[in-house]
């Protein structure tokens, strides 16, 4: 070292600067891991805290939750990409440093942020939550990353698909290989289907709205929305679907449960049971795992219009305070219990109409929740089958004879759909169940490619609704 240089003072510490935009959306991440919690339970209260203390303003939430939301859904694509530039395990890296590194990832190669605003404000805030020694491991893996575009990455760290195509499509569209392979052998055909499937599950999601049969009307919340914040439903003439960044607690008949946020294809599902053809009485329905309540809130609404009632039925109490706040101010009859649908209190033969929409792995809604992906492993399946099996056998006893169940899963994994059914009909693990199916497409008019029945299975890349599955059965002894 010269004379001069070392006479040159030391350059002056300089705090780094706190940007709360980066702050919340590593807040809310760390929340994912560390707390198994849900991104769309996580965010709201921390986008409303940064409004209510001034820190935020409309923008700044939107690149927020684009932050969060693009990090979990792409986690599986950066993972790999951040393991080639890292010369450790990427086990060995320490969960809050990766979640900085997969945000600065995000904003690389997922967003238009200019690459060197992507990084510096990495850096800056790898320094406010991790430290300056941390924060220099930030800066030289993002460095790496930026140096190649998206595209070209996915070339470098994706298998060939001709020599692995599940963990091609796996590292491609950021699923894990089992859950591609579980929609895979749902979907059928070729890799158009299952690609165009994948990449839908990595799409930001509509908001839709329901407007509660002899409470509101569609035309009612489209006229709240306006033309240009809103559209009608694709599918349920009760559906108003909202453009990008539109608030459903700004409508009055939000506020006042008239109507609620419900994604279509929860919608179609209730709508099919509530129109199934049915001989005989149609006086008394069953939600029986109704939690939250928005399926029971529309069963209920088309139950009054016909003068039925509904009872709605939750095993866990604080869901079922959920369901009673989602049905109050129905006009017409309904009850809401808490009670274990797999030893229900009510008579056999007492409905004649039920629904069952059963705890599931939610591989359907992949796009509302997209940790969920990484959160599920297979052998979870293995824990729904008793329960799923035991709550659609009970729906059968519960029912009268000639009457009608309602057979719903958030998934489209086999194991979780007609597996199910077809075990419960031929007896497999119990007593077969005397019962019929009933062709469910007619009963969904005007929805496209619905398959070869009597079930439905949606499918967001087909239909633009969560990956919704019903079997409609009719107890015939």
């Amino acid at each position: 070292m010269n004379e001069q240089a070392r006479r040159r003072p030391p350059k002056p510490y300089r705090r780094p600067k706190k940007d709360p935009v980066r702050i919340l959306a590593f807040e809310a991440l760390r929340a994912v891991d560390e707390r198994d919690a849900y991104a769309n339970l996580v965010l709201p209260p921390l986008l409303k805290k940064a409004r209510e203390n001034d820190d935020f303003d409309g923008r700044d939430a939107a690149l927020a939750t684009e932050l969060v939301y693009g990090t979990l859904r792409r986690q599986g694509t950066y993972d790999a990409i951040i393991a080639t530039c890292i010369d450790r395990p990427l086990r060995e890296v320490d969960p809050p440093v990766l979640d900085v590194l997969a945000l600065g990832a995000h904003q690389l190669l997922g967003t238009r942020i200019p690459t060197h605003a992507a990084v510096s404000a990495s850096v800056e805030l790898a320094r406010v939550v991790l430290g300056d020694g941390r924060a220099k491991f930030v800066n030289a893996v993002l460095r790496k990353i930026a140096q190649d575009d998206l595209d070209a990455w996915l070339e470098r760290v994706a298998p060939p698909y001709d020599e692995d195509a599940e963990d091609h499509l796996a590292v491609v569209h950021s699923h894990p290989r089992w859950v591609v392979s579980a929609l895979w052998d749902s979907l059928g055909g070729g890799r158009a289907g299952i690609e165009d499937l994948l990449e839908a599950d990595n799409e930001r999601p509509e908001v839709t709205l329901v407007a509660r049969p002899g409470r509101s009307t569609a035309a009612e919340l489209l006229g709240a929305v306006g033309e240009e914040s809103g559209l009608p439903g694709r599918w349920s003439p009760y559906a108003v679907r909202l453009a990008e960044g539109g608030e459903p607690g700004a409508i009055e008949a939000v506020r006042e449960g008239r109507a609620g946020v419900q994604d279509e294809g929860s919608q179609l599902v209730a709508i099919a049971l509530a129109n199934a053809p049915l001989d005989g009485p149609d006086e008394r329905w069953l939600d029986g795992c109704a939690g939250p309540g928005g399926k029971a809130a529309l069963l209920a609404a088309l139950a009054a219009g016909r003068g039925a009632s509904l009872l709605a039925s939750e095993k866990q109490p604080h869901r079922a305070r959920l369901v009673e706040r989602a049905l109050a101010g129905n006009p017409g009859p309904y009850q809401v219990i808490a009670a274990d649908g797999t030893r229900p209190p009510w008579r056999h033969g007492s409905f004649d109409r039920v629904l069952v929409d059963v705890p599931c792995s939610g591989l359907g809604a992949l796009r509302r929740r997209p940790e969920a992906r990484w959160r599920r492993r297979p052998e979870d399946l293995e824990g729904f089958a008793p329960l799923q099996r035991a709550l659609l056998r009970e729906a059968l006893t519960a029912v009268r004879i000639g009457g009608v169940v309602g057979y719903a899963t958030c998934s489209p994994h086999l194991a979780e759909t007609r597996v199910v059914v077809e075990d419960v009909l031929k007896g497999r693990g119990g007593p077969p169940a005397e019962a019929e199916w009933v062709d469910a497409r007619p009963l969904m008019p005007g929805v496209p490619a619905l398959g070869d029945g009597p079930d439905v299975q949606l499918w967001p890349h087909l239909h633009g609704t969560d990956a919704m599955y019903l079997a409609l059965l009719r107890r015939t002894a």
